[in-house]
Formats: structure tokens, C-alpha cells, sequence
């Protein structure tokens, strides 16, 4: 009878288990919240198998205690203690250093492969519903039980930041695409006159800009520019900066009054915490005049007569001072055709294996070599220049490129 009546405990005890991994898998496949799985793993040890004290720690960016019951008041602030991490065993504690090591009797440590995803501690067992005083095979299965919440916390933690990488993705993309948008769709190309733009963002967006605006038949306003910084921030002052642009040429055409308004717009917008480097020219084809201000961008490469000018004269980058001092504004006249290379320092920044960087030179012996190529053809073999140079390395930052060509003086 006696016998009868041990196998009939041991059965009530399996069926106990069984029912409460099978509710458990049921709850996990209804998508219950974490709060929900928690509540329904402390019914099952606390109510039917009888553990009076437990906490539960998780790691997420740092150890959390993400359940506890059974305690006093001095439990209200849980500290993990590292000892635990040497615990790859179901074990009794035997260190006593710390609060948790002497209040609790057991350690049930949960693993993915070598790494520690959460532990358990137990204490107050019931030793007539779990018995664990009499045989510790028991708690491999409080330990299976474990595993299973705990990871079906993990995978609701990873669907849900996927869930948030792909919104963030979209968003991205659909600021892409606004900041497409915010480019000129159309350059001019003809025998006489060739412009072409090649943009390559650091991240989706970046805060690199220029832009290529006709005035009249023969008068037109052109910029290249570069926001501090990389991302949204720098790509939402870059979409500031070109909408300022455009509503200021409605008004003049006068260099030195756009820099001034671009110059105190930078400022009332980040409050000097980004700065702007702009180059920004106009191009006359029929008087061949050609104006600029320098505002601390690289100088673009001016390619005249078989020899190269530098065009910085100006004033200093845009966002550091309300009032800009000394504003340069450079005219000139050509009376051959040119060629003109804008970029930003994406470019000259780029370093090779042996951390040399893109020399000015280089770019100026690529720009004699193709003077007779096409715009688009050039800004390409630049790029290609600089793939080839940088090897294994990334690209440090955006790198904008804007090549002008004027190639007939009687268009």
C-alpha cells in the first residue's frame, strides 16, 4: 500500500508538471505580455509546487531582477551579486558575501550555450509538493520551466526590436527619399554648357547639399555645402538650409546678403551647436563672370588654361558668429572654357591602410587627365579614384560632388 500509494504521489507530481508546461507553451502561443508569462511562472512555483521565495534575474544590457516574491522589505532594492556568475550548475549556495547568498538556498542558473541569460533563486521549498530536500532531480524541471519563459521574453524582445529597425528603416528610406527630392532633378547638358552632381551619404541621409539654380537664360546660382555631423539632425538642417536658399533668390541674387541670411538662420536654428561650410557662386555666360564666397568649404578646383586655381577667398564657416567679418566676394572674368570641381571634405578625408589621405593633388591630376570628359564622367572617375585608394576602409563621411563644365563661349 505504501508503495501504491509513492507511485501514486510521484504520477500526481509528473501530471503537475506536464499541465503546467503545456499552460505554459499555450500562453506563449496566445502572444501573452512578459508581465502575463511572469505572473502565470509564479502561480506554477509558488501556488502548486510550493517555493515561498524566489527572485529571478535577467540580463538586458545588465542584470534586472524581473521577479521576486516571498520577501521582507529589505529585498525592495535588488543588487545582482557576480558570484552567481561562476554558477554554471543547479547547486545550494555556498559564498556568502551578499544579501541574496544568505537568503536563499538555491541557485538555478538558465544558459544559452556559454551565455548566462538569467538565474534563479529559491528558498521557503515546500518539501511535501516538491520534495527538493529529498531529491534534487526535481529542479532541472523548475530549471526547463525557466528556460522556456525566459526565452520567450528574449524572442518578444527581438521581434520587438525588429518591429522598431524596420520603421526606423522605413522612416529612413522615406527621408531618403524626401532628401532626394531636395537635390536638383535636372542639370544643364549640352555641347555648350554640362553640369552633373553625384551624392554619396555616409548613412541613408546625411547632411552633405548642393544645388544648381538658373536664374535666366544666362545667370545662375550654384552651391556646395557641408552640415557638421552625419544622419537626420545634419540632413534636417541641410533641408533648412536649401529651403532658405531658394526663398532668399526670390529676393536677391547679391552673394554677400545670401551668406548673411544663410549665416544668421545656421545660428537660429542650432544655436551654434552645428556649423555649415558653403561655397556659393554665380556664373554669367554671357558677361563670363564668374563670383564666389568661400565660407570655410574645401576650395573647389578650378581648372583654367591648363592650370588649376583654388577658390578660397570669403569669410569663415557658417553658425560660429552672428556678424561675418570681412566677407570676400571674388569676381572674375574667363574668356576660355573651364572646368570646376566642388566637394566636400567626405573626399579628401577618405585614408588608405596606411592612414594617408586623399591629397588635393591627386584629384587635380584625375581633373587634367579627363579635362576633355564629360562632368558625370569625371565626378565617376574620382569616385572610382577614391574607392581604389581607400582599399578595406570606409568612407569617413558624406562626400558630395558638383562638376561644372563650360565648354563653348557663344552658347
Amino acid at each position: 500500500m505504501a508503495e501504491g500509494s509513492k507511485i501514486s504521489k510521484q504520477k500526481r507530481i509528473q501530471d503537475l508538471k506536464l499541465n503546467a508546461l503545456l499552460e505554459v507553451t499555450k500562453a506563449i502561443n496566445s502572444n501573452l505580455s512578459t508581465a502575463q508569462l511572469l505572473d502565470l511562472y509564479q502561480e506554477i512555483l509558488e501556488n502548486r509546487l510550493g517555493v515561498g521565495k524566489l527572485i529571478l534575474f535577467h540580463f538586458d544590457k545588465e542584470w534586472t531582477c524581473i521577479l521576486k516574491y516571498g520577501m521582507g522589505d529589505e529585498f525592495s532594492n535588488m543588487i545582482f551579486e557576480d558570484e552567481l556568475l561562476a554558477i554554471h550548475e543547479i547547486e545550494t549556495i555556498t559564498f556568502s558575501k551578499g544579501l541574496l547568498s544568505k537568503s536563499f538556498e538555491i541557485v538555478i542558473p538558465v544558459f544559452h550555450k556559454k551565455t548566462p541569460l538569467a538565474f534563479v533563486l529559491l528558498g521557503d521549498v515546500n518539501q511535501d509538493k516538491l520534495e527538493l530536500s529529498a531529491a534534487i532531480k526535481h529542479l532541472p524541471y523548475v530549471q526547463t520551466l525557466t528556460n522556456i519563459i525566459i526565452v520567450a521574453i528574449e524572442n518578444k524582445k527581438l521581434y520587438k526590436e525588429h518591429i522598431e529597425r524596420a520603421e526606423i528603416k522605413k522612416e529612413l528610406e522615406l527621408a531618403q527619399n524626401m532628401q532626394q527630392m531636395l537635390f536638383p532633378q535636372e542639370l544643364p547638358n549640352t555641347d555648350a554648357f554640362q553640369v552633373a552632381a553625384k551624392y554619396l551619404p555616409h548613412q541613408q541621409v546625411g547632411g552633405d547639399y548642393y544645388d544648381f539654380i538658373q536664374l535666366n537664360n544666362h545667370e545662375f546660382i550654384f552651391c556646395i555645402a557641408d552640415v557638421s555631423g552625419k544622419g537626420v539632425a545634419a540632413a534636417l538642417l541641410m533641408s533648412n538650409m536649401q529651403a532658405t536658399l531658394h526663398s532668399l533668390i526670390n529676393y536677391t541674387h547679391n552673394l554677400k546678403d545670401i551668406i548673411i541670411e544663410l549665416n544668421k538662420r545656421v545660428i537660429d536654428n542650432t544655436k551654434s551647436e552645428k556649423f555649415v561650410s558653403l561655397f556659393l557662386a554665380k556664373l554669367n555666360t554671357k558677361s563670363q563672370q564668374f563670383s564666389y564666397i568661400n565660407a570655410g568649404h574645401n576650395p573647389p578646383i578650378f581648372y583654367y588654361e591648363n592650370k588649376f586655381r583654388e577658390l578660397n577667398k570669403g569669410c569663415t564657416i557658417l553658425g560660429i558668429s552672428e556678424n561675418l567679418a570681412q566677407i570676400q566676394v571674388e569676381t572674375f572674368n574667363y574668356t576660355s572654357e573651364f572646368t570646376l570641381v566642388c566637394y566636400t571634405d567626405g573626399l579628401t578625408d577618405t585614408s588608405n591602410s596606411e592612414n594617408d589621405s586623399l591629397s588635393v593633388d591627386s584629384l587635380k591630376d584625375i581633373i587634367a587627365k579627363n579635362d576633355k570628359s564629360k562632368p558625370e564622367f569625371l565626378n565617376e572617375a574620382l569616385m572610382f579614384f577614391a574607392e581604389e585608394f581607400k582599399g578595406e576602409n570606409e568612407f569617413p563621411d558624406d562626400i558630395a560632388l558638383l562638376t561644372l563644365k563650360v565648354s563653348d563661349l557663344n552658347f
